[in-house]
C-alpha cells in the first residue's frame, strides 16, 4: 500500500484531506513519506509523528488561527480589546486542529495496518515502534479529549484499514471517561513492557533515525510514558470514578523511580528540538503566529504582568519586553476595560509584549511536550493532597527554579535579531522570589492557599507556551481567579469550558453525532471538571 494511496477521506468524521505528508521538504534523515513508493513500519512511524508537528512546534496555524482568539484569551495569557462573540471559539481554528488530529490518527492506523501485515518475527523486532507511537498518539489524544470531551477514537481513521468502505468507516464517539480509561490502561502496560524490551540490533539505528522526538532513547520514552500517566492521573484526581486509581497509581509511580522513571530535570524534558532551521523541523512560523502586529497575539494581560511586577518574578524579563514607549515599565491590558480604553493603551506603545528574542522570533524554539517544571508542580499538588507538606514544598520550589532555568535555556537557543536578549536570572533573584509573601510556601497557612500557589505557578509557567495544559488546569482547579468582561450581547457570556465539534463533523457524521448532540455545548463541563 503506497503512502499516497492512504488518502482522501479521514472520517473522524468526514475530513476531506490527504493523509500523506504533503510538505515539499523533510530532512535528509526523515524522508518525505508521500514520495515513497512503498511504506514500512519505520517510514510510516516518522510519517505519523511528522503529521502532527505543526501542533507541537510553535507555528502560524496553531498560534494565529487557533490559539490567538481562543485559549490565549481564555487563559488570560494575553491581553486584547473586548468584542462581542469573543467567547465562542472560531470555527476555523477548531476545525484546523480537528483535521490535524485525525490526519495524525489516520497515519497511526496505517502504521498499525503495515505492522499487522508484517511477519511475526518482524513484528517482534519492530515492537518498539508501535509502543512509542501509541504514547505519542495518546499525548495528542488527551489534548483533544480535554478540549471536546467525547470524540471519535476507537473506530476513527479506519478508511484505509477498511479497504475504502466509506459508510463502514464512520466513527462513533467514545466518551471522555472511556478514552481516559483506555489510555491509562495502555500506558501502564507500555510502561511495564518498556522495562523489559530489547530492540533488535538490526533496528537500533533505524529507530534512532526515525524517532525525531527522543532519538531512539528508550529511557526518554519511559519518562515520556510515565510522565504522561502522571499528568493524566492528576487531571482526573477529583473525578469520583478515578480518585482511587489516581491516588494508587501516582503513589506507585513516585515511589518506584527505577521502575517508573519520570521527567525530573530540564535535561530530561520531552520536546521536539530544532537542530537545523533549513529543514521542516523548525519554529519559523512562531513569529507570524504569535507576534503578528496589531492582532493581540503576544500582548501582555494585566493580571499576569501585575503579579510578576509585584513579586519581582525573574521570568518577567525572559517572557516579556516592555512596550516601546513604556520607559522600561511592564504594563498589561485590563480584561475588564472598555474596548476603546484597551485599544488606546495598545496604540500608545506602552503595552508589554512577549519577548521576541526568547519566543516568537526564536526559530529554534522547541516543540514542548512535557517538561520538568510541569511534572514537579503535579508532584506538589499530589503531595499536598496527600498531606505531605514537606515534599509538596520541595516539589513546588524546585518547579519554580526549573521554570526559570527552562526559559533561560530557551533564550540561549535563540537566533533572533529582534526583542530583548535577557540577562540570566541569578540564584539570589530566585531565592528572593521564593521568599516573597505572594509566592512563599511557608507564608501560605492553609491547604487551599497552597493549592492556590501551585495553580498560580502553573499559569505563569504555561503562559502561551503550554496553552492546552493551562486551559485544562484553570478549569479543573478554578484557579487562579480570572475576571472577564461579561458579553451580554452574545449567548456565550463568559469563556467556554469546552470546544464545540467542527461543522464538518456535524454535517458528515450525523448519525454518530446525534449521540453527543445534547452535550455539544460550550457550557458542558468535562468529567474531571468537578469544582
Amino acid at each position: 500500500m503506497t503512502m499516497k494511496k492512504i488518502a482522501s477521506f479521514i472520517l473522524a468524521g468526514l475530513m476531506f484531506s490527504a493523509v500523506s505528508c504533503k510538505e515539499s521538504e523533510f530532512t535528509e534523515r526523515y524522508t518525505d513519506p508521500s514520495k515513497l513508493a512503498e511504506s514500512s513500519v519505520e517510514k510510516q512511524y516518522s510519517g505519523f509523528m511528522y503529521a502532527s508537528k505543526d501542533y507541537i512546534l510553535p507555528g502560524y496555524g496553531q498560534y494565529f488561527v487557533t490559539l490567538r482568539t481562543t485559549l490565549s484569551r481564555y487563559n488570560q495569557a494575553v491581553g486584547w480589546p473586548n468584542e462581542s462573540g469573543q467567547y465562542v471559539p472560531a470555527s476555523a481554528g477548531v476545525q484546523d486542529m480537528w483535521f490535524n488530529y485525525y490526519n495524525t490518527l489516520a497515519q497511526y492506523r496505517e502504521l498499525e495496518k503495515v505492522y499487522n501485515a508484517s511477519s511475526a518475527q518482524e513484528q517482534a523486532d519492530k515492537k518498539i515502534f508501535m509502543l512509542t507511537a501509541k504514547v505519542y498518539l495518546y499525548n495528542y489524544t488527551q489534548r483533544m479529549v480535554d478540549l471536546h470531551g467525547a470524540i471519535p477514537f476507537t473506530q476513527a481513521g479506519m478508511l484505509s484499514t477498511n479497504n475504502g468502505d466509506y459508510v463502514g468507516s464512520t466513527a462513533k464517539f467514545d466518551s471522555a471517561e472511556e478514552i481516559y480509561t483506555l489510555m491509562l490502561d495502555d500506558l501502564k502496560s507500555i510502561a511495564t513492557e518498556l522495562n523489559t524490551i530489547t530492540v533488535s540490533s538490526n533496528y537500533v539505528k533505524p529507530f534512532q533515525t526515525q524517532d525525531f522526538v527522543n532519538k531512539g532513547n528508550i529511557t526518554a520514552w519511559k519518562r515520556f510514558t510515565n510522565s504522561l500517566r502522571l499528568r493524566m492521573l492528576n487531571r482526573v484526581s477529583a473525578a469520583a470514578n478515578f480518585q482511587a486509581r489516581s491516588n494508587t497509581e501516582i503513589a506507585e509511580i513516585l515511589n518506584a523511580p527505577g521502575t517508573y522513571p519520570i521527567v525530573e530535570t530540564n535535561d530530561q524534558n520531552i520536546q521536539i528540538n530544532v537542530y537545523d532551521i533549513n529543514t521542516d523541523i523548525n519554529s519559523k512560523g512562531f513569529q507570524d503566529g504569535l507576534a503578528s502586529g496589531g492582532w493581540y497575539g503576544n500582548t501582555a494581560g494585566k493580571k499576569m504582568i501585575d503579579f510578576m511586577n509585584a513579586t519581582s518574578d525573574p521570568r518577567e524579563m525572559l517572557l516579556f519586553e516592555p512596550g516601546e514607549n513604556a520607559k522600561g515599565a511592564y504594563i498589561g491590558i485590563d480584561p475588564l476595560g472598555t474596548s476603546a480604553t484597551q485599544t488606546a493603551l495598545f496604540n500608545s506603545g506602552n503595552v508589554a509584549i512577549y519577548n521576541r528574542y526568547v519566543l516568537s522570533h526564536n526559530q529554534f524554539f522547541p516543540g514542548v511536550i512535557i517538561n520538568a517544571p510541569e511534572i514537579n508542580l503535579i508532584k506538589a499538588e499530589y503531595f499536598l493532597r496527600s498531606g505531605n507538606d514537606v515534599s509538596a514544598k520541595t516539589a513546588y520550589e524546585t518547579a519554580i527554579s526549573q521554570s526559570v532555568q527552562f526559559y533561560t535555556s530557551i533564550a540561549a537557543l535563540s537566533n533572533a535579531t529582534q526583542g530583548t536578549k535577557p540577562a540570566t536570572p541569578t540564584d539570589a533573584q530566585i531565592t528572593a522570589y521564593l521568599a516573597n509573601d505572594a509566592v512563599s510556601w511557608t507564608k501560605a497557612t492553609t491547604p487551599a492557599a497552597k493549592l492556590g500557589l501551585i495553580a498560580m505557578q502553573k499559569w505563569l509557567h504555561y503562559n502561551v507556551v503550554q496553552p492546552y495544559e493551562n486551559f485544562a488546569d484553570i478549569r479543573r482547579l478554578d484557579m487562579p481567579t480570572l475576571q472577564f468582561q461579561v458579553d451580554n450581547a452574545n449567548n456565550q457570556t463568559a469563556p467556554p469550558v469546552r470546544w464545540n465539534y467542527p461543522g464538518n463533523e456535524v454535517t458528515y457524521n450525523p448519525t454518530n453525532y446525534a449521540a453527543v448532540r445534547e452535550n455539544d455545548k460550550l457550557t458542558t463541563k468535562l468529567f474531571w471538571d468537578v469544582k
